[in-house]
């Protein structure tokens, strides 16, 4: 691609990009994000261009590599274009098929559209499958149109026009003051609106001044940073470049995990191609504005999320908070103002400088505007990332875009905000989805995780594990979080193997105020709301371990015993054939007997165990019965002999 030396360069040569391209020429896209790299997408790619190449079909068929669509357990994804066919799971053997029928023939393979998992329709369009039409996904969008190593696709929806607006037509106070009446609130975690962060930077002495990307999400499950970065990273290398315009700044770093190898190389490969046409570097499309970034991989320490931490290790230093004020929009990198948002939060900008902040304030409640991306997993029938108007409502989301819980469950609650968020009980389904609802309930918006979870979950091993994560991720700098959070680990994990004692939750709220209100960073503030959200919504699970060695949920092995009832057992060996700590007594014909020392508890003999005979129980807080005798056992009962 030749050197753009100025806006209407860059325009024609997006005219000359568009002009090219049918509107009504068939094209597939192939998700190719970490997902569905994960389920071999890269063999359905091989498999699709061998076949079109047999057909002759290279030339009037697009084929095209994108990034994350979203609806990652579904993965591989195959959408057909102009009409939307959407197919899912696909494998390298369907290829022929989908060529020959949808492309060739214009028939749909049943098989491989989307079927509700509680009415078993089919639903053949993208846009109508439960999961897609109940988002707004005017982020995520672009991912699903372009392929994220062509800057021609990205030019073609429409890039680079914001910076091309915000360069020539509007001042770098101008920029500050669309994104300040946007409202843009931060999407790392903080919910600090942006257009404030970035006035600090500008107004504050001392150059160089600096812009920094955050992709470093370490959160359990959550990846929509690492998709935006892999899917479209022309987006946010564009919202960088308009925010370093605004604050004055000429360098800028993206902090990105070193777990997330395809981020790296698509915004590598995207850095490359915008220098060499111009886009990057010196006199930025005849602008004189310069600007360079630089990609640096963080060595994976989930403390590095918080800015100043991150800004250590960028350093070359520990990363580990250090106290506030001052801020890092007056004393951030090497001492000098720095502005540093997430990804996400990058992302919306050339979307607030098209449209213009009143668009951007029209979707959303009074105090988050916008769309937010979440990445929805756990014990949900749909798992992805789905982006949703701010305000939405928890129910919408787990059951409308989620589909509900699986295996019919019933739904316990929904944790959201990652490590450091809270648990929403049923009671607080109906509440809307926002940084200021969140925080009162005693959870957090966090970056974006969101877990649901069944009546199977266990609370106080839930919050456990979230205390273990916390206490493993700790730099171990201040004392209430190094000590503070190891105390409340080691609290949950006595009760959840029944030694827990009276006295246990009220150290349990003491131990979670003195970390609340001294720890030094987010980390360590917002350890204690897995615990006191739990402890708010499900009191009573924590009293049975206490008080009655029981686990509610029946989940905390050290609680529970599998027996089986001698009246239901049909010696039909399902159960002793399947366990693998041979840890059953019996044989055909032979009353089968669970040894309680050498059982592990992995449930294996209630899964084998047939539904019509229900002999195996899963027991807590009650003694296993006695065994039975040797004679008794022995006995073969003709009417139960299989």
């Amino acid at each position: 691609m030749p050197r753009i030396n100025s806006p209407a360069e860059l325009e024609t040569l997006r005219q000359d990009i568009l002009s090219t391209r049918d509107p009504d020429k068939p094209c597939i896209t192939l998700c190719s994000g970490s997902a569905c790299q994960a389920t071999h997408c890269r063999k359905v790619a091989a498999a699709l261009e061998l076949e079109l190449e047999k057909l002759a079909l290279k030339d009037s068929v697009h084929f095209r590599k994108t990034g994350c669509h979203g609806f990652c357990e579904q993965g591989p994804i195959v959408v057909i274009y102009p009409e939307g066919v959407c197919y899912l799971k696909v494998k390298p053997e369907d290829i022929p098929e989908i060529v020959s029928q949808t492309l060739i023939e214009k028939k749909i393979v049943e098989r491989l559209v989307y079927s509700d998992p509680t009415t078993k329709e089919r639903v053949t369009h993208e846009e109508e499958i439960p999961f897609y039409k109940n988002q707004q996904r005017l982020v995520l969008g672009p991912n699903t149109k372009i392929d994220p190593k062509s800057l021609e696709d990205y030019l073609a929806v429409g890039g680079y026009q914001a910076l091309t607006k915000a360069l020539f037509e509007m001042k770098p106070e101008q920029v500050i003051n669309e994104v300040k009446a946007a409202s843009l609130r931060g999407r790392g975690g903080g919910g600090f609106p942006a257009g404030i962060k970035w006035e600090a930077a500008r107004n504050a002495s001392g150059t160089p001044k600096y812009v920094i990307v955050n992709c470093d999400e370490g959160d359990p499950g959550a990846y929509m940073d690492r998709s935006l970065m892999e899917g479209n990273p022309y987006c946010v290398l564009e919202g960088l470049l308009i925010g370093a315009y605004a604050i004055g700044s000429n360098e800028g770093y993206i902090y990105v995990r070193q777990e997330y190898p395809l981020a790296v190389e698509n915004v590598t490969s995207a850095i490359r191609k915008a220098e060499e046409c111009g886009l990057l570097g010196k006199n930025i499309l005849g602008s004189g504005f310069d600007f360079d970034i630089k990609v640096h991989m963080g060595a994976g320490a989930f403390v590095c999320g918080e800015e100043t931490a991150l800004i250590k290790s960028l350093e070359g230093k520990v990363g580990e908070p250090k106290a506030r004020p001052p801020y890092p929009a007056v004393r951030g990198l090497w001492g000098k103002p720095t502005n540093i948002n997430n990804v996400e939060t990058w992302a919306n900008i050339p979307l607030i400088i098209n449209k213009g902040a009143a668009a951007f304030t029209s979707i959303g409640t009074e105090g988050s505007k916008g769309t937010k991306i979440f990445s929805l997993v756990g014990k949900v029938n749909n798992t992805g990332l789905v982006e949703v108007p701010m305000g939405v409502t928890l129910r919408d989301i787990v059951y409308k875009i989620g589909g509900g819980i699986p295996g019919g469950k019933k739904f316990k609650a929904v944790q959201t905000g990652g490590p450091a968020g809270g648990c929403m009980p049923e009671s607080l389904l109906d509440m809307e989805v926002d940084f200021d609802q969140l925080t009162r309930a005693g959870s957090m918006m966090g970056s974006g995780g969101m877990i649901v979870l069944d009546d199977e979950t266990c609370m106080v091993d839930f919050a456990r594990y979230f205390l273990g994560f916390l206490a493993d991720e700790s730099c171990g700098k201040c004392v209430p979080c190094r000590e503070g959070v190891k105390q409340m680990q080691k609290i949950l994990t006595n009760i959840t193997l029944g030694k827990g004692k009276k006295g246990d939750i009220e150290l349990l709220e003491e131990l979670s105020e003195v970390a609340g209100n001294s720890a030094l960073c987010a980390l360590g503030k917002g350890a204690p709301n897995p615990v006191l959200s739990t402890m708010r919504h499900f009191r009573d699970e924590y009293e049975a371990h206490i008080n009655e060695g029981k686990c509610p949920s029946y989940s905390c092995k050290e609680l529970i015993a599998y027996y089986i009832d001698p009246e239901k057992c049909q010696a039909c060996t399902s159960c002793f054939r399947k366990c693998p700590a041979e840890a059953i007594l019996g044989g055909k014909g032979l009353i089968h007997e669970v040894i309680q020392e050498k059982c592990t508890k992995c449930g294996s003999c209630l899964e084998a165990c047939p539904a019509r005979f229900g002999a195996v129980r899963k027991i807590s807080g009650e003694p296993v019965p006695p065994s039975i005798s040797e004679e008794a056992r022995t006995i073969v009962r003709k009417s139960k002999q299989i």
